[in-house]
């Protein structure tokens, strides 16, 4: 559902590209896409253009978002690996806009199907009718081969009384592993744990028990039940090369530093 402050912004992006011939569309991802916005969404919003202007875009990709509205605070995306974003807050009433600036040849590398809310002509629906979308999944082997790793380090961590960085790294593992592998296990985006409440219920208990809270015990249990919900998830995928050696390594590990701190 689009509310009042979403159409009204994207009615002003439209007629700032629509006025600079460097433009040749906008097009809308995220939760406008899939039809399930609220009053909490952000808009995800894709502007495409002459890739004959790369370097003036870029450059001056944070004075573009500037002219869109009452731009309170922006940054560029380097820190997500994608400096063709610009991350904005748009007021007086608070507005959270996820900006990507995007060549026409770039749209033939796309994880969805974005809406196509205005374009120039009829490039951008050419590029989606020629090319399909492609979303990476988390390799199963990829997450086995790092998966006793991260155990053995985070025992370190419980061994040394790091629990900050400990309840930090066991927040990596459920963003990580746990959450895509549910998440693919039912049938969707591995992507990390958004929507896990609305998306796979059956498995918030379980994940409930992962989430530590700052106390030696609590850390412990977090990241023996992480390792517990691995070894269920881990039944269901194929053709994995399981690392036993490593598996009983880490976790006799585990258990030797957690009683010493009980001795």
């Amino acid at each position: 559902m689009l509310l009042p402050i979403h159409e009204q912004f994207i009615t002003q992006v439209k007629e700032k590209l629509s006025q600079d011939h460097r433009f040749l569309g906008l097009l809308a991802g995220g939760s406008m896409m899939t039809g399930t916005m609220d009053e909490y969404s952000d808009l995800d919003l894709v502007a495409v253009y002459d890739s004959a202007y790369r370097q003036e875009i870029m450059n001056q990709r944070l004075n573009i978002a500037e002219g869109m509205g009452k731009l309170l605070s922006a940054f560029t995306g380097e820190h997500v690996g994608e400096p063709r974003l610009v991350i904005c807050l748009y007021g007086p009433e608070p507005l959270h806009v996820d900006l990507k600036f995007v060549t026409l040849a770039e749209l033939a590398i796309r994880i969805e199907n974005p809406l196509i809310l205005w374009e120039r002509e009829a490039d951008i629906r050419t590029i989606f009718e020629k090319t399909s979308p492609t979303y990476s999944s988390p390799s199963p082997q990829w997450i086995e081969d790092r998966f006793w790793v991260w155990v053995h380090y985070g025992a370190t961590k419980l061994g040394r009384g790091e629990l900050f960085e400990l309840i930090d790294h066991i927040t990596f593992i459920r963003n990580t592993v746990l959450g895509p592998l549910i998440l693919m296990h039912y049938g969707h985006l591995p992507r990390g744990v958004r929507k896990l409440e609305e998306l796979c219920a059956g498995e918030l208990e379980a994940l409930r028990e992962t989430v530590p809270v700052h106390s030696l015990e609590s850390c412990y249990n977090a990241l023996k039940n992480s390792i517990k919900l691995y070894q269920r998830l881990r039944q269901h995928l194929d053709s994995l090369d399981v690392k036993e050696e490593a598996e009983q390594v880490s976790i006799a590990y585990l258990e030797n530093v957690y009683s010493s701190l009980n001795r």
